[in-house]
């Protein structure tokens, strides 16, 4: 499951530059091996009765999940509705080549951190909402969605990260500080304190709790609020305190660049970790492990800041060249207003919802998903700006780097240079 959560980071930003999709070619839209047959670079299918037909793309978890709810809407509103799957890991990248060329399809789905790419290169258009959107989504929904001042996506399901503690391997499931953490899984005697995937590349993902907690920030905010490229944290005091936390807990042996993206679930599922930083994606393989587990928000370290995972938000987008925007707009109101379409996509794909009527209809039969959906609510939503892309590899090679024995002041403020030069 871990490759699912990279899909949704948009891996580094592949698909960040206009010479990167260049090389992906307008031939590979389609690959993906769609439900409805692929789109192709001169037209062929998925270009044949555009105005009886709505094409989604959408990657190979999310289809089958939405593919009957979205025949359903489309029979009832007489149009055939194609779900096509497109890998996850190339979604993005074929969706702005094929958009470009106008083989593309009416709709996208993809993760919020998208739409700064998306925009810069007009990719997508603007959706209207509901006027009373607010009474049925949830804030962290519509503030992921909202890109300089415009709305650019129908959110429906949120991810985070959360703490598994294992019951049988500590007596403190839901520590208050990451000292405690620490004291409690070095008392229950387990193989490993803490799962959170490092490795030789790092995952600034799965650390930023950590880092946000020491004070460490990627981009300030400018006059408006919005997020400011120009003011880099990374290489700041606040990072550098971060990184000293970092290397700390790599001393300790709480970090461990052994434990990786590949091995991270499986340690904790198998009763060799006592705590495990992970999203709901990982409920499945800890439930059918059979241990007794708690999940619970991340604490802090002790005196210092809360600590503030990503939210990530998956959305609709209606391309720019949509060959049947009409239907693509409506599709997009009547997912805004009614439940029944991110129902459908949950009971396929249980991932927490954003619309409060479906939250409220599954809190008393799936607690763990509800706990991700309120700690995704004091998250911070994932930086959507285009210069985001430039942050994953220099930072997690940094964070990485620092949990083996690097120098921590040095390594970070290496990292900030690299980045800042990348961002220009």
């Amino acid at each position: 499951m871990q490759i699912r959560r990279k899909n949704f980071l948009a891996l580094g930003g592949v698909a960040a530059s206009l010479s990167v999709l260049a090389a992906c070619g307008g031939s590979d839209a389609g690959d993906g091996g769609g439900t409805g047959g692929g789109a192709s670079d001169d037209g062929g299918e998925g270009a044949a009765d555009a105005g009886s037909r709505l094409v989604i793309w959408a990657d190979e978890e999310k289809a089958p999940a939405l593919e009957p709810s979205a025949t359903e809407w489309g029979e009832q509103n007489g149009v055939s509705v194609v779900v096509e799957v497109v890998p996850g890991d190339e979604l993005q990248a074929n969706f702005i080549t094929a958009n470009q060329a106008g083989n593309g399809p009416d709709i996208t789905m993809g993760a919020h951190d998208w739409i700064g790419n998306l925009v810069q290169n007009s990719a997508i258009s603007p959706v209207q909402l509901p006027s009373d959107v607010g009474d049925s989504i949830a804030p962290i929904g519509i503030e992921a969605v909202t890109y300089d001042g415009q709305t650019y996506g129908v959110p429906y399901a949120v991810e985070t990260l959360a703490l598994y503690a294992n019951n049988d391997l500590t007596d403190a499931p839901e520590p208050s500080s990451l000292e405690e953490l620490i004291s409690a899984a070095e008392a229950g005697g387990a193989d490993n304190i803490l799962s959170l995937p490092v490795g030789e590349s790092g995952d600034p993902y799965h650390m930023q709790p950590l880092y946000s907690s020491a004070g460490g920030y990627l981009f300030g905010k400018d006059s408006e609020g919005g997020l400011d490229p120009s003011d880099l944290g990374v290489g700041e005091e606040g990072s550098l305190a971060a990184a000293d936390k970092i290397a700390e807990l790599g001393e300790q042996g709480v970090l461990k660049k052994a434990i990786t993206g590949d091995n991270s679930i499986s340690l904790f599922a198998e009763g060799k970790s006592a705590y495990l930083i992970s999203g709901p994606w990982a409920l499945a393989d800890v439930r059918d492990s059979g241990i007794d587990f708690t999940v619970s928000a991340i604490p802090g370290f002790e005196g210092m800041e809360p600590a503030a995972p990503f939210a990530g938000v998956n959305s609709f987008y209606v391309a720019s060249n949509a060959k049947n925007a009409g239907f693509a707009q409506q599709f997009m109101t009547d997912v805004a207003s009614s439940p029944d379409v991110a129902k459908a996509m949950y009971e396929a794909n249980p991932l927490p919802p954003v619309n409060l009527e479906l939250r409220e209809e599954i809190a008393s039969s799936d607690e763990h998903v509800m706990i991700f959906a309120e700690a995704a609510e004091a998250a911070d939503p994932m930086p959507a700006i285009p210069a985001m892309a430039a942050i994953w590899g220099p930072l997690g090679i940094a964070q990485a780097n620092i949990v083996g024995g690097a120098d921590p002041h040095s390594t970070m403020e290496s990292a900030g240079e690299e980045i800042a030069s990348a961002i220009g």
